[in-house]
């Protein structure tokens, strides 16, 4: 990636500036050197910070993808209920067609046997028609009757002739049923074929319907899926790009700390080398006094002065003021915490002092501390550190050696913090980031 290639070319700058080869620069090329990379960590910390605002916002947007999957899948859910009740329709309709098209096959058969014996009497008729024709065109009933040769005649003539006359009748009785039946059947037949061609059409648009609903839950169904893996795959190379910044500032960290061990020992060597000055400083005024006692040794209740303390103890008051909150367990913003400093309250621009000589390891500006220091201290071989956090500004650098009671900034309100003050912090050790080594400062400063 551009940017990680950008850092890592910055670095190779200050390869050689790790373990004992640090110690082969001199003080002020080293300085310069844990300053640039004080630099270089506060330009990875800066782009972490951005690209984990950035996953923030990617896990903000996954929340919201999250609700309105949530919606989707109600929206699927009531398509797969309007499908599903789109297909009984579907069945309903089918078998609504079957029993039609049963019923229109009963009235073709019905149809069709009326239009047959129809047709058969039509046939009769025409043909008792062709025979009242050939006759004279009418058949004088009267005529039979008087045609009898006996009385046993006439009844057995009148007797045909009524049957005639009640067959004629009844064939145009039926025939005439039949064709009014013939009538009611096509008509209703009709009606069937109007009721099959509405189900009919109900039944396309259902099908209609139901090939829409099924394409629009497959189509939500791959939007939720592009979503879904978009998103992932987002989140995921922001955290890839988050975890590669991570172990760069962790390279630049362990420079760092290398650093900070070598200004240790500088300033160890220098509490020795100061310790040592002390010591002939001591031992010459011990001779001065011992010759002043040679040439006054007759003066009665001489006394000689003591020599002078170059320093009044090892460890000062790193600021006045008023003590707003102790060592320990406390409550802040209604919520229990430790408390791993003394907060000193005072004005704006209160100087802040070095508490003890040693070499300023961190100068820099952060979110929680706002501008704040950390001196590393050497003590009779042992090795302190002093966090001095929310100042208002800063007066010396980083890898500068600092005496006891110099100014090294002004108590302000910067970072974390709820109104002017100190935080000042004492770790027996090296501060690591971590509050394990902190101690009460009044173990060793006298206010």
């Amino acid at each position: 990636m551009k940017f990680i290639g950008k850092v890592l070319g910055s670095l190779v700058l200050f390869a050689g500036f790790t373990g004992s080869s640090l110690f082969n620069f001199s003080d002020t090329a080293l300085s310069e050197s844990i300053d640039s990379l004080e630099e270089k960590k506060q330009e990875i910390q800066g782009e972490r910070e951005l690209i984990q605002d950035d996953i923030s916002l990617k896990n903000n947007e996954i929340d919201k993808l999250i609700k309105k999957q949530e919606e989707m899948l109600t929206q699927i859910n009531e398509l797969d209920n309007e499908i599903a009740d789109t297909q009984n329709k579907v069945e309903v309709v089918n078998k609504n067609l079957e029993k039609l098209k049963q019923e229109i096959n009963g009235l073709q058969n019905d149809i069709e046997e009326l239009m047959t014996k129809i047709e058969e009497r039509t046939s009769l008729l025409e043909e008792r028609a062709r025979a009242i024709q050939l006759t004279g065109g009418s058949v004088d009933y009267v005529e039979v009757l008087m045609g009898a040769e006996d009385f046993g005649d006439f009844i057995d003539r009148f007797s045909a002739v009524n049957q005639l006359m009640s067959a004629d009748r009844d064939i145009m009785k039926e025939q005439k049923k039949d064709q009014e039946a013939l009538k009611d059947k096509k008509s209703e037949m009709e009606n069937r074929l109007n009721e099959q061609k509405s189900e009919k059409n109900e039944l396309d648009q259902l099908i209609s319907s139901l090939s829409s609903k099924k394409e629009e839950k497959n189509q939500l169904f791959e939007k939720l899926e592009q979503e879904q893996q978009a998103a992932e795959e987002e989140r995921t190379d922001l955290e890839e790009k988050e975890s590669e910044l991570y172990s760069l500032e962790e390279g630049i960290e362990a420079d760092i700390m290398a650093e900070q061990e070598r200004q240790k020992e500088l300033a160890r060597q220098k509490e020795l080398e100061k310790q040592a000055e002390l010591e002939k400083q001591a031992a010459e005024e011990e001779r001065s006094r011992e010759s002043k006692r040679e040439i006054n040794q007759t003066v009665e209740n001489s006394v000689s002065s003591p020599p002078p303390s170059p320093v009044s103890g090892d460890w000062g008051a790193p600021a006045n003021g008023r003590f707003t909150t102790e060592f320990g367990y406390d409550v802040l913003n209604g919520k229990p915490r430790f408390h791993y400093g003394m907060d000193i309250a005072g004005a704006t621009g209160t100087p802040i002092l070095a508490a003890a000589d040693g070499y300023v390891t961190t100068a820099e500006t952060s979110n929680s501390y706002g501008n704040w220091i950390i001196l590393t201290h050497s003590i009779n071989g042992q090795t302190y550190s002093t966090v001095y956090a929310h100042m208002n500004n800063l007066s010396v650098g980083q890898g500068q050696y600092v005496e006891k009671g110099q100014q090294i900034g002004g108590m302000g309100n910067t970072g974390f913090s709820f109104g002017t003050h100190l935080h000042f912090e004492l770790h027996e050790g090296a501060w690591n980031n971590g509050k394990s080594n902190a101690v009460n400062p009044r173990k060793y400063v006298n206010w």
